[in-house]
């Protein structure tokens, strides 16, 4: 009997389901969006408007929806991972159609009732698509010219739309996390080392070009990067989003000053306090105690994805999980380094605590086909 057979058959039906979710997983991101609600609950002045409120209600749909998905079997996630990701392509399409523009990007559709960022869609589908890929390739072929091609190709295509809206942080991540999925599905090193020194060497050329007959990005482009490397050069232009994040965060000091007494949110110092910036808000109010707390439960979170692709079986309820967990890492990595001037600012929220709905909703989702492939894993016999 093959082992999707075995699967199919050993499927825990009804009230099982449920008691096989991964609970410590589900109470960890309970933990995590509790924090912000919190945290928006204080950059609104002590008030559940307009952003507290709307986001506990898109959690606890978000709740559901996370259910819903853990429900189903795993094997079907992967059957529908090219369906979804098309899908996801031609949202992504219809973006540069009929997208909303909002601070500069048309990133945006605008379904009445919320607005859908296709990108963030295309996180989650483009993980699913490499799983089912490298779970159907022969693993000796894995490392094979052609072989590495066509999944390259699956990342680069939404790269390159998601690069039109402009979004230059969704563009990093899905480029990093599919690589780190090529990787962990066992394409050989040397593609990633040949990549990296690409980069480097890319990297070395713009800054030996500066000034040169043959200089490679426009003097505005320098400007940029010089600001980012000394925020101070700028301090009330281009510098000035991560100069205040800077003040806020060594404002905090161990313990913080209080509960919504951060000078710099309340003051409106704090540029996007409830969105891309608001872990500055949690380390000047609770220190570097409460930074470390999140960062604690984001590991946490991290942990239990990997013991769950440990347990699994099969490639894609590994591949698909460990997937998950490296965009997870992403999100709130890139988000922290940028906010404490580590990384340029490229509009990376934080996972579960920034205000939003289609981070929020697109990672329950991810989350619940970790629940499915926990709970779907092979069990012992009346388990």
């Amino acid at each position: 009997m093959s082992y999707l057979e075995h699967n199919v058959k050993s499927t825990p039906t009804g009230v099982r389901k449920i008691l096989h979710m991964n609970w410590p997983l589900t109470l960890l991101l309970c933990s995590v969006a509790s924090v912000g609600f919190l945290m928006l609950y204080s950059v609104a002045g002590g008030s559940f408007t307009p952003w507290a409120e709307p986001q506990i209600k898109r959690f606890v749909l978000g709740l559901a929806v996370m259910t819903v998905v853990a429900m189903v079997p795993i094997w079907f996630w992967r059957n529908m991972a090219v369906v979804a990701y098309g899908l996801s392509v031609l949202l992504l399409i219809l973006v540069e159609v009929m997208g909303t523009v909002g601070m500069g990007a048309q990133r945006w559709i605008d379904l009445g009732f919320m607005r859908l960022q296709p990108s963030e869609l295309m996180k989650i589908t483009l993980v699913m698509l490499l799983a089912a890929y490298y779970d159907w390739l022969p693993a000796k072929r894995t490392s094979h010219p052609f072989w590495v091609l066509i999944p390259v190709i699956m990342i680069l295509f939404p790269t390159f739309l998601v690069l039109r809206q402009p979004d230059l942080g969704t563009s990093i991540l899905l480029v990093t996390a599919g690589g780190g999925l090529m990787f962990l599905a066992g394409v050989h090193w040397v593609y990633f080392a040949a990549v990296i020194a690409a980069a480097i060497g890319l990297v070395s050329a713009v800054f030996q070009s500066r000034g040169t007959d043959w200089q490679l990005l426009k003097d505005y482009q320098y400007r940029r990067i010089d600001t980012f490397l000394d925020p101070s050069t700028d301090p009330l232009g281009a510098g000035y989003h991560i100069t205040q994040s800077k003040i806020a965060l060594g404002s905090g000091g161990w313990t913080g000053r209080g509960f919504m007494q951060g000078t710099q949110s309340r003051l409106n110092f704090l540029p996007e306090k409830h969105t891309d910036f608001i872990f500055t808000t949690l380390a000047e109010e609770f220190g570097f105690v409460g930074g470390f707390s999140l960062l604690t439960l984001y590991t946490l979170i991290i942990l239990f994805c990997i013991a769950t692709a440990m347990a699994t079986r099969d490639r894609f309820s590994a591949l698909v999980t460990l997937g998950i967990a490296i965009n997870f890492f992403l999100f709130f990595a890139v988000n922290m380094s940028m906010v404490m001037g580590l990384a340029p600012v490229v509009g990376v929220p934080l996972p579960m605590v920034s205000y939003g709905g289609s981070a929020m909703l697109v990672l329950m989702v991810a989350f619940g086909i970790v629940h499915s492939a926990h709970i779907h894993r092979p069990r012992q016999q009346g388990y």
